[in-house]
């Protein structure tokens, strides 16, 4: 990359986290020289195949990719651009370490607020220490406080001009069924995005990414990669449910008489007693897979708390409603697209009230349907 175009690229990136005062200065100054080491890793795609030290497995990979970005274009409508044309080794484990938290009894993040992602329920840092450090000073104001690594993110177009979002070593390597719904779920944040609403953009692009993994998978994947997703997707929904039954029975604690009544006490005591039952329940299912996938979610179970769980319920709680709209709309994509604009234009409120209400409906209409078969 030209001295020229590191400048130019520097500029677009302060200009895109908006440098607005001292006391965020290192925050963002730490934003923007992370992304430049990304984009100064990257290399076109072709530069890669042609080298002839890259394995044959990543040259595999990449050309795997390349046929998925074709896919996201032609069948799913996603965005036509630079992004995913190149690859860059990171050297690490994550692109970026998110920060979340939230207070001792309630699932409710607290929300960073930036000029043009607008209040967000995450802080993220390039450097892992300097994210373990903010949720130490989360700790401090009485919250519950968690960090986790994130494989890709999203600059969300704004820096197609200088190439785009490449693909990373961080996720590369992922099964192919996952490997398409990432960079499905990536591309969809450069169609919509709503300001300030976290839960509506990630629920919207985990619905696209599923969709679109589905079809990939049916139509372009071989039937070992099928089974491959199907084994690592089962374990991921088996989680997936424990998880969301424990989210439901903590904002139950949370909004029990007792919460009402402040009796801190025994809203600790009922926390606890969920927490313990949900690790107990994931042992059991643990136990029932494969010895070397058994460790796949140890981590996050060890550590797991109302920042974890509230950051998990952003990326599902609005999916039932966006799988909903998708039918309705014929499961025609621009359609589709659409209409989510028009969604995200409305007030947060309105916009959330009515994927619930369209996630309500189908699942009544689902609901009676079961019933009529079963009726003789």
């Amino acid at each position: 990359m030209s001295r020229l175009r590191r400048g130019m690229l520097a500029a677009g990136v302060v200009g895109l986290i908006g440098l607005s005062g001292c006391a965020d200065l290192g925050y963002y100054w730490q934003s923007a020289s992370g992304h430049l080491h990304v984009m100064r890793a990257a290399r076109p795609v072709p530069q890669w195949l042609d080298d002839p030290s890259t394995s044959a497995a990543l040259k595999a990979k990449l050309e795997l990719t390349q046929r998925i970005r074709r896919f996201a274009v032609t069948e799913l409508g996603l965005p036509d651009n630079p992004s995913y044309t190149g690859y860059a080794d990171l050297h690490r484990n994550a692109a970026v370490w998110n920060v979340v938290a939230a207070p001792p009894y309630s699932l409710t993040l607290q929300t960073w607020c930036f000029p043009v992602a607008g209040c967000v329920g995450y802080r993220g840092y390039y450097d892992e220490a300097l994210a373990q450090a903010e949720a130490q000073s989360q700790r401090a104001k009485g919250l519950e406080a968690a960090v986790y690594p994130v494989p890709a993110y999203s600059t969300l177009g704004w820096l197609n001009w200088a190439g785009g979002d490449p693909l990373l070593s961080t996720f590369i390597g992922y099964p192919e069924g996952e490997l398409a719904r990432l960079i499905f779920h990536e591309l969809s944040h450069q169609l919509v995005y709503a300001s300030g609403d976290t839960s509506f953009n990630e629920s919207f692009a985990t619905a696209v990414e599923r969709i679109g993994g589905g079809r990939w998978l049916a139509t372009q994947a071989s039937e070992a990669a099928r089974t491959e997703y199907a084994q690592f997707d089962a374990r991921r929904q088996q989680f997936r449910a424990l998880t969301l039954a424990t989210r439901q029975r903590l904002q139950a604690v949370y909004s029990s008489p007792q919460a009402k009544a402040q009796d801190w006490a025994a809203v600790e005591e009922q926390k606890r007693a969920v927490m313990e039952g949900f690790r107990a329940e994931f042992a059991i299912l643990r136990s029932g897979w494969p010895p070397r996938q058994q460790a796949a979610y140890d981590g996050w179970v060890a550590r797991a708390n109302n920042a974890a769980f509230g950051a998990q319920a952003a990326y599902d709680d609005l999916v039932p409603g966006f799988e909903a709209l998708f039918e309705r709309e014929g499961r025609d994509w621009p359609r589709f697209y659409a209409e989510v604009r028009r969604m995200a234009a409305l007030p947060k409120a309105e916009r959330h009230a009515a994927l619930q209400a369209g996630a309500a409906l189908t699942a009544q209409h689902s609901e009676r349907e079961k019933e009529a078969s079963r009726t003789p």
